[in-house]
């Protein structure tokens, strides 16, 4: 009986992949769980935003974000760093591709930016629609290299979020 293909690689437990491979598949591996939460929260977020667009789109944005014309949009950016390099190592590359000096661009707000320990940076811009690109291509330009980037569609859900919540404890 011919032994199935994944059996061949296997010997007394262990995979017969070499170093390099095998390093390299325990790190994926490793990185499942994070990525299913990830997955998991960027599916349920979309969710809310079908099930409550109206609401959330007709709330006044709250905290001390300043309102913006129709046409603005809310952006997370995940900027993962790449934890195989000392920190210094990526702030020298950051500051050499002009990252600090270019983001965020002129004209764009900084609704919040937070360290996400062992993931990186997390911030959330608040821009004209019609600067999208313009955001991104200095993203791709400056920060490519020490960060690996996710982007996400975002929007203020506190004031809809809290208003439900009052409704709920006031019964």
């Amino acid at each position: 009986m011919r032994a199935s293909r994944e059996n061949e690689f296997v010997a007394h437990g262990r995979c017969n992949y070499p170093p390099m491979l095998r390093r390299s598949i325990e790190k994926e591996v490793a990185m499942r769980p994070a990525r299913l939460t990830l997955t998991m929260v960027a599916l349920l977020t979309g969710a809310l935003a079908l099930t409550s667009a109206t609401t959330a789109q007709t709330s006044p944005p709250q905290g001390n974000a300043a309102p913006t014309a129709d046409n603005a949009v809310l952006l997370t950016v995940f900027f993962k760093h790449d934890q195989s390099r000392p920190l210094n190592e990526l702030n020298a590359q950051l500051e050499k591709q002009g990252y600090y000096k270019s983001f965020p661009p002129p004209g764009v707000e900084v609704v919040s930016w937070y360290v996400m320990m062992g993931i990186g940076q997390v911030i959330t811009l608040r821009l004209p629609a019609s600067r999208l690109r313009e955001v991104n291509r200095v993203i791709e330009d400056t920060a490519w290299g020490p960060y690996r980037t996710e982007f996400y569609p975002t929007y203020d859900y506190k004031a809809v979020g809290m208003a439900q919540h009052d409704k709920a404890t006031s019964n």
